[in-house]
């Protein structure tokens, strides 16, 4: 048989530049632990983060709590960011390289089959569970982990990446199943059989915490509960964990207020590429004051931001705080969804007049600015395949022509949806809801004026950062008209992962963990969706292009910024963010 490796396939289908990094400081310790030596798969060399200072416990400051632990639940950048320290999925992206994904639980790239619909997989040997399972990794821990997040316990919510495999189902189910197509001839190695020859996009998504290894016989109690309790009992593989009791339960959680990080005792450095100089990392989830925390951050010690410092701050940051600070593409948009489903927004031509009246300038404004990123015209961002394809920087809409807004546009589209001013004369009243905290809530703020000038009478509610999505946005039942806070980042370097889970009619989820905020439900999109999953190449990239266009076409959301994000620290941290997830990995920063 014909094998083809995925690097090869990757390299020819992605086209993500390169990215900058400014990390600094101390190099002079020669004893970290980066080394691969001992594994049959050598992990590329660490060459444009310099090396830290082993030791030290860095605090992280967040202005609220991680969505999940459990990395069969998690699909959120804050969670993603604490489960990739704890968790080893089976490839993984290093801050040097955000275009070829390392094997991390893998050794070695995966075999994809000349006719696509099977890819293998090896696994490293000698990884091992953190207390108290304690014992080797194996391929049936993946297996487990894959079907179990199916399950509505569980709540897996990227499912259309996955539902390929023969056995999956397409959506989640209420009870357990075993998928005939995952094979384990042996502890080490992985066969998945796929129903279509979607190989190469399905070895791409294999960097999901999906692939994070789950120990059945430990697990299958908790997963056995409607919601699952494995998010307060998981146990770790990568080189920190939550300390816990015999039984397994998180005593370093507490939800709301902190998450305690240390060393995992069976974490073996010579099976990872990942330094991890770090003693302990302890991130408090209850900084609401954004500009407090912001600036305890750059004026003290051994403290990072958990995300975005509140957009006054940004232009001091060349004046005042030179080293402190990082800025990574966020490979993503932040938009403003509108629900589709019910009024006002049901109507295409009132959701035409929204995106023309909106001043995205100004939303960029309450992000920061220039500072920031670019104004949006459509979704796939900058630099991603596909972007060029969808127009690049400019559109041929003339409800995103004006980035300040046109009212005479916005009029026009209100007349064609039967309102004769010109503007809203209904009674329906605009339920929106975003973050209590900046930028998040100017933006909301933002958006509400925008929809004032229509005519709209707004509520806008404000909650915390990690009720937005969980507790409302992907809420169908909740009838959000418009999430104010929304943005939606690469799962990994493909068009796929940015327009399927957002825009695509299957990705539905009325009983939550719903990713299409706006709830577009387009059989034309979907089926376009679909011929281009099989596509490679220029071929790929046109059709996702295409598809943007598509989508733009039905206006379910205003995108108003491809976003940089912004990634600061104290004087004494070596701080590294990872384009992967746009955040600092906390696996890579140090002391200094």
């Amino acid at each position: 048989m014909i094998r083809s490796r995925l690097r090869f396939l990757l390299l020819a289908m992605f086209a993500i530049s390169a990215f900058a990094f400014a990390a600094c400081g101390d190099d002079d310790d020669s004893s970290s632990s980066s080394s691969s030596s001992g594994s049959s798969s050598e992990s590329a060399p660490v060459a444009d983060v310099p090396q830290g200072k082993k030791g030290g416990k860095l605090l992280e400051l967040a202005a609220s709590d991680v969505d999940y632990l459990d990395p069969g639940h998690s699909y959120y950048q804050f969670g993603f960011q604490t489960i990739y320290a704890m968790g080893k999925p089976l490839y993984s992206f290093s801050p040097t390289d955000a275009q070829k994904a390392q094997p991390d639980l893998a050794d070695g790239e995966p075999v994809i089959s000349a006719d696509k619909k099977t890819v293998t997989v090896k696994l490293k040997k000698g990884v091992k569970y953190s207390p108290p399972v304690n014992r080797e990794v194996v391929a049936k821990d993946v297996k487990y982990a894959i079907e179990r997040f199916f399950t509505v316990n569980v709540g897996g919510q990227y499912t259309a990446y996955f539902n390929a495999i023969e056995g999956a189902p397409e959506t989640n189910t209420k009870t357990f199943k075993t998928f005939s197509g995952i094979e384990t001839p042996d502890d080490y190695t992985l066969i998945f059989k796929l129903k279509r020859p979607v190989g190469v996009s399905f070895a791409a998504a294999l960097v999901m915490p999906i692939t994070v290894p789950v120990p059945e016989e430990y697990a299958k109690k908790f997963d056995e509960k409607n919601p699952s309790t494995y998010n307060t009992n998981v146990v770790a593989t990568g080189p920190y964990m939550i300390p816990n009791d015999a039984n397994g339960k998180l005593t370093g959680y507490v939800a709301g207020k902190s998450i305690k990080l240390v060393r995992n005792p069976n974490w073996d450095p010579k099976l990872d590429y990942k330094p991890a100089y770090l003693d302990e990392i302890e991130i408090r989830t209850n900084a609401t004051d954004a500009n407090v925390a912001a600036r305890q951050v750059l004026d003290g010690q051994g403290m990072i931001l958990d995300t975005n410092p509140p957009a006054q701050i940004l232009p001091r940051l060349n004046r005042q705080y030179k080293g402190q600070f990082t800025q990574v593409p966020s490979g993503g948009y932040r938009y403003f969804p509108m629900n589709t489903k019910i009024p006002p927004f049901n109507d295409l031509n009132v959701r035409k007049a929204v995106l023309a009246v909106f001043d995205r300038e100004a939303a960029v404004k309450a992000r920061g600015g220039a500072f920031a990123g670019d104004v949006a015209t459509h979704f796939l961002p900058p630099e991603f395949p596909g972007f060029e394809e969808a127009g690049g920087m400019g559109t041929d809409l003339d409800y995103m022509k004006n980035p300040r807004g046109d009212a005479a546009v916005a009029a026009k589209y209100m007349k064609a949806a039967g309102f004769a001013s010109g503007k809203y004369e209904g009674d329906d009243e605009v339920f929106m809801i975003t973050a209590n905290v900046d930028p998040a809530k100017a933006q909301g703020e933002v958006a509400k004026a925008q929809l004032e000038k229509l005519g709209f009478k707004v509520r806008l509610r404000t909650v915390p950062q990690d009720a937005v999505y969980t507790e409302w946005c992907q809420v169908p039942s909740k009838k959000v008209n418009m999430c104010g806070a929304a943005g939606w980042f690469k799962d990994y370097a493909d068009p796929e992962s940015m327009l399927v889970p957002t825009f695509k009619g299957s990705e539905i989820k009325p009983d939550g963990g719903n990713n299409n905020l706006g709830q577009l439900d387009d059989p034309a999109i979907d089926k376009a969706m679909d011929a281009a999953a099989l596509l490679e190449g220029d071929a790929r990239n046109a059709a996702w292009g295409a598809i943007d266009k598509q989508i733009m076409g039905q206006a379910p959301a205003v995108p108003f910024i491809w976003d940089k994000t912004t990634l600061v620290w104290s004087k004494n941290v070596q701080g590294v963010g990872n384009p992967y997830n746009s955040l600092v990995d906390l696996t890579f920063t140090s002391l200094k």
